[in-house]
């Protein structure tokens, strides 16, 4: 311990210490500004003047309303499952664990319309769980808006399980145990013990999956397709606009933008 310290003031921080390395300062600076530069570029192109119409257009808050409560059923529905899978991937040890969490993460790298198609293929008329949920139930779910919130729920799911994984392989598991010691059941340690403590992380994987959701757009088109008012979310009103009215395009990209940020 330095004199300095031994008598009460502050340690001297190293030369050099505050300055920040010309090469680690300039990537930082182009990541920066590769990331802030398109959003820019949206707002400076923005039509301003012609954004209260654009906005008060039906087909705009249609979109956004069912956006936002797909987006939230997805997530409710990835708390439903992924919380419970995420407890099993980081408590449990079985044969396998390895490739089941590999698993788990392929839809976050799998391109979005490569998982539409394997829901069709799983859950369409003919799919292979779909034909037996035709047959018995007569539920069909491509092209509805349950379809939406199934094909987010897909994308969205893994950015929660990782989120809580990584928090309970954080939390110590000794309270847990404490408390099946004290004769509590492992769903009752789980529900009163070990979800308090990892609420923080669960609600960080949430916010991720929800945000996830919003914004996905692949596997929504593919697997429940573009119907105002039933599958048109906010990012297949966005690409539809593009094609045939740009303006309206850059005003509903700024009303997710908005949202997202919110």
């Amino acid at each position: 311990m330095s004199a300095e310290s031994r008598a009460g003031g502050p340690p001297r921080r190293p030369k050099g210490s505050r300055g920040v390395p010309l090469p680690l300062l300039v990537p930082a600076l182009l990541g920066l500004a590769f990331l802030l530069v398109p959003l820019i570029a949206l707002l400076l192109r923005t039509p301003w003047r012609g954004l209260p119409e654009q906005l008060t257009s039906p087909g705009v808050w249609e979109a956004l309303r069912l956006s936002l409560i797909c987006a939230t059923a997805a997530t409710a529905l990835s708390l439903v499952l992924g919380v419970p899978l995420a407890w099993l991937l980081a408590r449990t040890e079985f044969p396998g664990r390895g490739l089941v969490r590999a698993l788990v993460t392929l839809p976050l790298v799998l391109p979005p319309v490569v998982g539409g198609v394997a829901l069709l293929l799983a859950l369409g008329r003919n799919g292979v769980v779909g034909r037996w949920l035709d047959a018995w139930f007569g539920i069909t779910l491509p092209f509805t808006t349950t379809g939406v919130v199934l094909a987010e729920t897909f994308v969205a799911m893994p950015f929660l399980v990782i989120s809580v994984e990584g928090t309970l392989r954080a939390a110590d598991p000794r309270y847990e145990e404490a408390a099946t010691t004290l004769g509590a059941s492992r769903f009752t340690a789980f529900r009163r013990v070990t979800l308090p403590l990892i609420a923080p992380g669960v609600a960080a994987g949430a916010v991720l999956a929800w945000a996830r959701a919003l914004g996905e757009f692949g596997a929504t088109i593919t697997f429940a397709g573009n119907f105002p008012g039933r599958t048109q979310t906010m990012p297949l009103a966005v690409y539809l606009a593009l094609q045939n009215d740009p303006a309206a395009a850059i005003a509903l990209s700024l009303v997710l933008l908005t949202v997202s940020i919110a």
